[in-house]
């Protein structure tokens, strides 16, 4: 039987992100059942009875980690094969390989992804709709008992990746049937959204249906957002506008929308991303392995001064090649320090926040996770401090930020169960796992004749 009640009892700090950013030292959670029951002082919560106390006295605890944009049913059975310098010729290849998938083998590489972020403290994440196996995924979903965002991947214009091209109205029914079939299962851990790839691969006709089936479910619609030169002068050309206003005057830049990158932007449409409401999600993780400039160009600190909703991401484990979203943290708090040669930008505060309530927020889930606040969703990752990344430790977030990583995680509850103990997943067998993916990527590059050996000879 899992425990109802669960006690986080004496943490060397509770960073809570809560409105007023506390930061509670010596402090404890109860959680009963899924939500958070209690939050304060250690001596306060002290005779408070619990199925099960966690002793923490040197941890630092924080709400779950929030990845809005990753793709996590491929890419670790090919991961790291692909040269850098690649080019146009890697989403091809990609999407090749993901289309030979079998359904066992998405739910083996989701699996493994998801064993990766949650170890690593991510608790909630958006899969951006390349899944295909989605029954068999759910299976991987309920095991690990993570917090996910699905959908189905669409395109009705002829594109140079490999996706399939649906005719606009089977498209539209691929997506709705998913939203009907997966939305809010799994004890409402599984959200499903309209998923169309991107403006550039999508008639006029399916974006505005896929913003329509947001509206009709009450559930929210993503696009890769990633927009090059080309492409700007592609919207310029065709409509007179750019691809942010192009949206807005499709009616479909609302609250409702994620935009995944962000890339390409300029200042008129981080203006009227922030007017509408409509959210962002940058992956630095992606933008600096793919030297797309986003410390020079990206428009992290613009979207931040007007007002606009913005989480992170790290795209998927064969694009950046990782999936910590502390990484993109990280980079979220460094990069524009450098590029704009200005210590203020992003300051470590605000880089948490992007990871945590921002994420949640740009997800459309700031109301029940990204933050450690009674009445909510309990997410909770437990940071083991006794190592010698942490120390010393006066200033939490600066720790987080600059510092730790994920090797540190020591506990993850999701949903009110711990998931990750003793820096072990609960659900699996990491190493047979690690095993059968190996395996499978093997037989996958050789079924598909995709071969990108080593540059240094491997003897």
């Amino acid at each position: 039987m899992p425990d109802s009640s669960i006690k986080i009892e004496g943490a060397k700090f509770l960073v809570t992100v809560d409105p007023e950013r506390r930061i509670i030292q010596d402090g404890s959670v109860l959680i009963e059942g899924q939500r958070i029951a209690r939050i304060g002082k250690s001596a306060e919560l002290a005779d408070v009875p619990a199925d099960r106390v966690i002793g923490a006295s040197d941890m630092v605890v924080t709400p779950g980690f929030v990845n809005g944009h990753m793709h996590i049913s491929y890419a670790h059975a090919t991961r790291g094969v692909f040269p850098d310098d690649l080019g146009p010729a890697y989403l091809s290849n990609v999407f090749a390989l993901q289309g030979a998938m079998t359904d066992e083998e998405e739910y083996l590489t989701s699996l493994l992804a998801i064993t990766e972020l949650l170890k690593y403290g991510t608790t909630c994440f958006v899969d951006p709709g390349s899944t295909k196996g989605l029954d068999a995924c759910m299976q991987a979903y309920e095991e690990s008992g993570c917090r996910i965002v699905v959908g189905w991947q669409v395109t009705d214009r002829p594109n140079p990746i490999n996706l399939p091209v649906y005719e606009t109205a089977e498209a539209v029914r691929l997506m709705e049937q998913t939203i009907r079939q997966y939305d809010h299962r799994l004890e409402d851990r599984v959200r499903a959204w309209a998923m169309p790839f991107s403006p550039s691969f999508s008639s006029e006709e399916l974006l505005l249906a896929a913003g329509a089936l947001a509206d009709q479910y009450g559930t929210r619609m993503t696009l890769h957002f990633n927009n090059g030169s080309r492409y700007v002068q592609d919207c310029l050309q065709s409509y007179g506008m750019r691809p942010t206003q192009y949206l807005e005057s499709l009616g479909i830049l609302k609250s409702s929308l994620t935009l995944a990158h962000g890339l390409g932007i300029d200042q008129s449409e981080v203006e009227a991303i922030s007017q509408n409401g409509s959210s962002v999600v940058m992956c630095p993780t992606a933008a600096i392995k793919g030297g797309n400039g986003v410390a020079h160009d990206g428009m992290l600190p613009e979207l931040l001064a007007a007002g606009a909703t913005v989480g992170l991401g790290t795209d998927a484990g064969n694009n950046s090649n990782l999936l910590e979203t502390m990484r993109s943290m990280y980079l979220a708090a460094v990069l524009y320090k450098d590029a704009r040669r200005d210590v203020g930008m992003i300051p470590a505060e605000t880089a948490l926040e992007l990871a945590t309530i921002g994420g949640a927020n740009a997800l459309g889930l700031g109301d029940e996770v990204g933050s450690i606040e009674v009445g909510k969703k309990a997410d909770l990752v437990l940071f083991d401090t006794r190592r010698a990344e942490w120390r010393t430790l006066f200033n939490p977030v600066n720790n987080l930020v600059y510092n730790a990583d994920g090797r540190s995680v020591h506990t993850v509850i999701v949903d009110g169960k711990v998931r990750v103990e003793d820096h072990r997943p609960l659900f699996a067998d990491e190493w047979a796992l690690v095993q059968r993916v190996q395996e499978l990527g093997e037989n996958l590059l050789q079924r598909v004749g995709v071969s990108y050996p080593s540059r240094w000879p491997i003897v």
